[in-house]
């Protein structure tokens, strides 16, 4: 197919660049695949469009404080951020992004405020260099000292990061840390929310996939079956295969929320040809006319044009249908991208 389908146009005002007052008060487009009918509702209002014994499967990855800037020791200033870790004793070793300049050279250094600072060790190219920090006391209280949330650059145009982004730039059951981006389908849940679910028997599980440069890699290639995804460290337990499979077998619906968890369990159906505990690194590229295994249905936001979780909504479906419900929420003004609104689909 042509990338060019999945492109649109979107007026600037519609970019969310703060998130709503309440998680909860975001608007929610429900999309039924079955008859192509569109109800427009609120978030806090979710249960209405699920049943007892649908089960959520959520992704509980935690965003780090992965953008740092620096100076390089030629003055010149840098961004970088912050992409993995990869262990050895007493050293704290990472893989980033450096941005701003001229290419930072081996054995150059870049300084983060007073108390840290970083030798570059290693071109991996592409922009990502291997970095050996250097720091005062304890290296994550370095980071959450230095270090600002990662906001998406459609964001971040728009304004800096500011101290609500910490808390709002996340879901409020991230635990694992590990991601540069977060999950964005999750921040319209609450506790209060989980608890009236939970009263109408609708179930809850987690698993972890660290969300990586590779789900916001821009899709290049002119026809979307070249492009190829960078992989993504996941892992589900034991604990929440049991109970995807319990639901399955009841014939319950599993309601993946957003296209990280999706992608995690259709990698792990297509990988194991089942869903049990599995940990790795998925790749897996979800395309129209591919297979959904373990999905039912799918809550998620209204994404950039031409982007790989747009390609994957509109493979679970369909493109004529995605597109009819995206231009009616450009109609009624829905906000779009990390701090939008919702859409669920059925």
């Amino acid at each position: 197919m042509k990338l060019e389908a999945f492109n649109y146009e979107l007026p600037r005002s519609l970019i969310a660049a703060f998130p709503t007052r309440e998680r909860e008060g975001s608007r929610l487009l429900v999309l039924r695949r079955q008859t192509g009918e569109i109800v427009h509702s609120v978030f806090a209002k979710l249960g209405d469009f699920l049943e007892r014994g649908d089960l959520l499967v959520l992704n509980d990855t935690k965003v780090f404080p992965a953008r740092l800037n620096g100076t390089k020791s030629s003055g010149g200033r840098v961004e970088v951020l912050l992409l993995e870790s990869f262990s050895e004793a007493g050293r704290s070793l990472w893989i980033a992004l450096v941005e701003g300049g001229k290419k930072p050279g081996i054995g150059s250094w870049i300084r983060f405020g007073a108390t840290m600072s970083a030798e570059v060790i290693g071109d991996l190219r592409g922009g990502r260099f291997a970095l050996e920090f250097h720091h005062e006391g304890d290296f994550s209280t370095q980071l959450e000292a230095l270090g600002e949330p990662p906001l998406p650059p459609y964001v971040r145009r728009q304004r800096g990061a500011q101290d609500l982004d910490r808390e709002r730039y996340q879901t409020v059951y991230a635990a694992q840390s590990g991601a540069i981006a977060a999950p964005t389908a999750g921040f319209h849940f609450t506790p209060e929310l989980f608890a009236k679910l939970s009263a109408q028997g609708i179930e809850r599980t987690l698993l972890t996939l660290h969300v990586g440069p590779g789900t916001f890699q821009p899709v290049r290639a002119s026809a979307i079956e070249n492009h190829r995804m960078e992989g993504e460290r996941y892992r589900l337990g034991a604990e929440s295969a049991a109970k995807i499979n319990r639901a399955k077998q009841a014939g319950h619906r599993v309601v993946a929320v957003g296209s990280t968890s999706t992608r995690t369990l259709e990698w792990i159906a297509l990988k194991k040809t089942e869903i049990a505990a599995d940990e790795g690194i998925a790749r897996l590229y979800i395309r129209p006319g591919d297979p959904f295994r373990v999905l039912d249905a799918l809550i998620t936001n209204f994404h950039l044009p031409a982007s790989t979780p747009l390609i994957l909504v509109a493979a679970f479906a369909g493109l004529d249908l995605v597109r009819r419900a995206y231009r009616e929420a450009i109609e009624q003004e829905y906000r779009f991208y990390s701090y939008g609104d919702a859409m669920l689909i059925l």
